[in-house]
């Protein structure tokens, strides 16, 4: 059998796969089995932030690999304490859980919002609300955080203590909270599964006085808008938002399996031992790669990423195919007027672009340093493909 049969006789059919086998790559060109080349503008839905087989990433992670590849969280290892320090120093909160994936990290940030408001508004106190429209995972639990209706169907009864609101409706978020006695708000400040949908600052800026007045912690699920995708450190940083918990998975790691709970001064001590645990989370491989990340995520990079996001943007807004454009840095979501996004997408592919799908969007994830003269040359393809 070749690959692709294996796979359909072997692999659970939970992925729609592109008929594409990517067999090698470097930074954001990739190949498949024929030798056809690729621009990735997907980066494995926003996780190899410096693209394929990066070259300080690889030395990382075969380094860590001679050392030890693993340790028991009983043990203490110094990829994981390094990490936690950058994250700490990058966003000012105090303390960081280490998991293995985005679903983890949320699932940890809503234990850390109910333990701590059990403890401070007694145990009625753990409704958590979240915005339509969001996606915080596949767990049950993060599923029934999730607002789409139609990830909930197969999989009832759910995780309870959740209810979802429209976003930018104040006076409906501060009704159910208050029905609630909400324990936390979460939410994307870019809804990335939910086609690219970018806040109103305006709301974000009532909604963060609402939550400190009622002293209701705010979760910012930074899985995909994090670790410089933006053109910032974390997303809600160009909101000038506080957020008691931070959950990040994907980019962290550039292509290892990783998440993160960052924790406020204010939560800082709510788990406690026993509390919560990980066996792979903080994983030293896992935790060398992600400090190779992590230590390139300078003003400079974020500046540069704005910049291709600027040029995508004015690429692609008034441009013919295109209803609109949304997004920001390098996560951008153009919906075509003329096709399917399946269908430019499968036309891009065609023609040598990997793009990925949001909703009724094509969705754009490069690498953070893609090459400018590659998302060039990209962008005519895709622009090509609209019409």
């Amino acid at each position: 059998m070749n690959i692709k049969e294996k796979d359909k006789a072997y692999i659970a059919p939970t992925y729609n796969r592109f008929p594409v086998e990517i067999v090698s790559g470097k930074g954001s060109l990739v190949q498949d089995e024929t030798g056809k080349e690729y621009i990735d503008l997907t980066s494995g839905i926003a996780v190899t932030s410096f693209g394929v087989a990066d070259d300080e990433w690889q030395q990382a992670v075969i380094s860590q690999i001679g050392k030890v590849q693993h340790m028991s969280n009983l043990y203490y290892t110094i990829p994981c304490a390094e990490l936690a320090e950058l994250l700490v120093q990058k966003t000012g909160m105090k303390k960081v859980f280490f998991s293995n994936s985005g679903a983890e990290a949320n699932e940890c940030a809503i234990k850390a919002a109910r333990k701590y408001q059990a403890e401070h508004k007694g145990s009625g106190c753990y409704t958590i609300v979240t915005l339509k429209n969001s996606f915080h995972g596949r767990t049950l639990t993060t599923l029934a955080a999730t607002g789409q209706e139609h990830y909930h169907e197969l999989f009832q009864p759910l995780t309870p203590g959740f209810v979802s609101v429209e976003a930018g409706d104040m006076e409906e978020l501060k009704k159910v909270c208050e029905e609630n006695d909400a324990a936390a708000v979460m939410i994307e400040v870019i809804q990335g599964e939910g086609g690219v949908v970018v806040m109103d600052p305006g709301y974000l800026k009532a909604l963060q006085a609402y939550v400190k007045e009622k002293e209701i912690l705010l979760i910012v699920d930074e899985v995909q808008t994090g670790n410089g995708r933006t053109g910032a450190m974390y997303a809600y940083m160009h909101y000038g938002l506080e957020p008691d918990i931070v959950s990040t998975a994907k980019g962290l790691a550039g292509g290892l399996p990783l998440g993160a709970t960052l924790l406020s001064e204010k939560v800082q001590d709510v788990l406690g031992y026993g509390d919560h645990g990980s066996t792979f989370g903080g994983n030293p491989v896992s935790c060398a790669a992600a400090v190779s990340i992590v230590k390139r995520l300078t003003p400079e990079l974020f500046q540069e990423v704005r910049d291709k996001g600027a040029f995508l943007m004015d690429t692609f807004k008034g441009a013919e195919g295109v209803e609109d454009v949304s997004g920001m840095g390098l996560m951008i979501g153009i919906r075509p007027s003329k096709k399917t996004a399946s269908e430019v997408i499968s036309a891009c592919m065609k023609n040598g672009v990997l793009c990925l799908s949001a909703k009724d969007r094509v969705r754009l994830l490069p690498a953070l340093n893609i090459p400018m003269e590659l998302l060039e040359k990209a962008a005519a393809v895709i622009k090509e493909a609209l019409v």
